[in-house]
């Protein structure tokens, strides 16, 4: 087996021992060597360690946990042997693999035990299995890395480096190659699990696309039915359905080079008339773009409709610059989006593109632009972030009297955050050439994903900037009782962009209850699937499968 293991860092002490099943004790962690460490099958971390309060919260601060104990497994076995212990004992699980979950799902006051994924981060080609391993401790930028120096191939996950596979992929993934390739679980071929059944006894299952009856279920649900719902994944294997030959030739191989450009326009300079006419252009053109292997379908956009308070309205375009008219296609658009918002002209020429005063394009290998692109925002790397987001799927252009609305919270008055709008990212292209029942996704056929969000450093911002993204969402959903329900403009909420308050009366007036606007009619199949595997309902949170 040819392997890469780039470890983000090495743990230097051991646990001692309490507890049915483990060896170690959360409350007393004596000091050992890192050789002796790495020979543990498991490191146990408790309140007494050095390390907790690494391991107690996320990327989001507003959630902080008081466990009894994070375990870090080294392996599958020790991950099972975690789970038993911890349910001989009675104790609530959670699964943390990179930290980014936007809800309490992992750290809330219930919470007893964390099992933290961060020491399962082997990134390998399995020739048993003839597909690509990922340990669902290995952030997404290590995932592009090393598959990209092992074989020269990747898979179209997410923007944000330090993101987990863990969590990612089974809520589907997608990112800036999605356009071209699909979604992250488009490519997935078999994924390693641990559950708990009706006699309580924790064991790993291995299930895959060759899989039948429940176990293609259990495969089948870890397509974008979410984390936490089902067991903990330990591994995943990647192959693209059909691929054969070399390792090189089983995943996608990224472009050589990319086009990178970045537009801001001050918001000064932006009319209620040109906003609107950008927005309106933004999904028009996707809209008419959006054919699968097109060099137009193969683009991906985000335009980031930032609070007046921030500054600008950005966006960002990446376009693989081998696709033919790559050149002509990318200076097209940017000049559409320059001509929509009313600030065209002036235009000069950059790497072989037709740029404005307000634009840059960069021609960058691939791999440089993507740490470049996944490591450049601020709020994946201030350690103090707090943040509150809410997400919508569009299968058309967005109606006239919503933008209206979005304009009028994004001018109105000012924000106790420079870091709050909404923001669209493209969708469509490859991700539509799979069927909505195929995958969990449920939602193929959308072109736009919206994340409306606010980040903030201040707990005294919490009431002020809640209320913000609270109101925008509400006030542009409000014909639809608050929430994006599915129809024929829009169509439910991303999972991996997790809401609770869709679960909520007071901000949900639907009849469409929050499963429905994550899963639509897959939710049966999910349904169906948590109670053959989780019987016990051992794996849970505020949204789990079942809850």
């Amino acid at each position: 087996m040819a392997v890469i293991n780039r470890r983000g860092f090495l743990v230097t002490g051991s646990a001692a021992a309490a507890g049915a099943g483990l060896t170690g004790s959360a409350a007393s962690v004596d000091a050992a060597p890192a050789s002796a460490a790495e020979d543990e099958a498991f490191v146990q971390v408790g309140p007494e360690d050095p390390r907790y309060l690494d391991y107690i919260s996320g990327i989001n601060q507003r959630w902080v946990a008081e466990p009894e104990r994070v375990v870090l497994p080294r392996t599958t076995e020790a991950v099972v042997e975690a789970v038993q212990d911890a349910v001989d004992r009675g104790k609530r699980i959670t699964v943390c693999s990179g930290g980014h979950c936007f809800e309490d799902f992992v750290f809330n006051s219930e919470t007893e035990v964390i099992i933290h994924m961060a020491l399962m981060d082997q990134v390998s080609f399995d020739e048993k299995r003839d597909a690509f391993e990922v340990g669902a401790g290995a952030s997404l930028l290590q995932v592009y890395e090393d598959l990209f120096a092992g074989w020269g191939v990747t898979v179209p996950g997410g923007i944000c480096y330090s993101v987990g596979a863990g969590g990612h992929i089974a809520g589907g993934g997608y990112g800036m190659l999605s356009r071209q390739y699909g979604l992250t679980v488009d490519h997935l071929h078999a994924v390693e699990v641990v559950v708990v059944d009706r006699s309580s006894r924790a064991e790993s299952i291995i299930v895959g696309r060759d899989s039948t009856g429940s176990e293609l279920d259990l495969f089948w649900a870890h397509t974008g039915g979410g984390g936490g719902s089902f067991g903990i994944v330990t591994r995943y294997w990647f192959r693209t359905p059909g691929a054969k030959g070399d390792p090189s030739d089983l995943l996608p191989r990224p472009p050589s080079e990319i086009f990178i450009s970045t537009v801001s326009w001050p918001w000064e300079e932006v009319t209620r008339d040109g906003f609107a006419s950008l927005v309106d252009f933004y999904g028009t053109w996707l809209r008419d773009n959006n054919e699968a292997g097109s060099t137009g379908g193969s683009l991906f956009s985000w335009l980031m409709l930032n609070h007046r308070s921030s500054g600008s309205i950005d966006v960002i375009v990446q376009l693989d610059a081998g696709l033919p008219r790559a050149r002509a296609v990318l200076s097209d658009y940017l000049a559409g989006l320059n001509d929509a918002i009313g600030l065209g002209g002036g235009e000069v020429r950059r790497s072989g593109v037709t740029d404005s005063r307000y634009s840059t394009t960069q021609r960058l290998p691939w791999m440089r632009g993507t740490r470049y692109i996944g490591t450049v925002s601020p709020t994946q790397t201030d350690p103090n972030m707090r943040g509150k987001h809410k997400s919508a799927h569009m299968r058309a252009p967005m109606p006239a009297d919503q933008i209206a609305t979005i304009y009028r919270h994004l001018t109105e008055k000012e924000h106790s955050s420079r870091f709050a709008g909404a923001i669209f990212a493209s969708a469509g292209g490859a991700i539509s050439s799979v069927g909505p029942e195929e995958t969990a996704v449920a939602q193929r056929d959308s072109i736009m994903k919206l994340n409306y969000e606010s980040y903030w450093q201040d707990p005294s911002d919490d009431e002020a900037n809640l209320a913000w993204v609270r109101g925008i969402y509400g006030d542009v959903y409000a014909g639809t009782g608050g929430v994006p329900v599915p129809g024929s403009v829009t169509d439910g909420c991303y999972v991996n962009y997790p809401d609770a308050d869709l679960g909520d009366a007071n901000h949900n007036t639907s009849s469409t209850p929050w499963y429905e606007l994550y899963f639509k009619g897959n939710y049966d199949r999910l349904l169906r699937t948590k109670r053959e595997w989780d019987p016990q309902d051992v794996f849970r949170h505020g949204q789990s499968i079942g809850s």
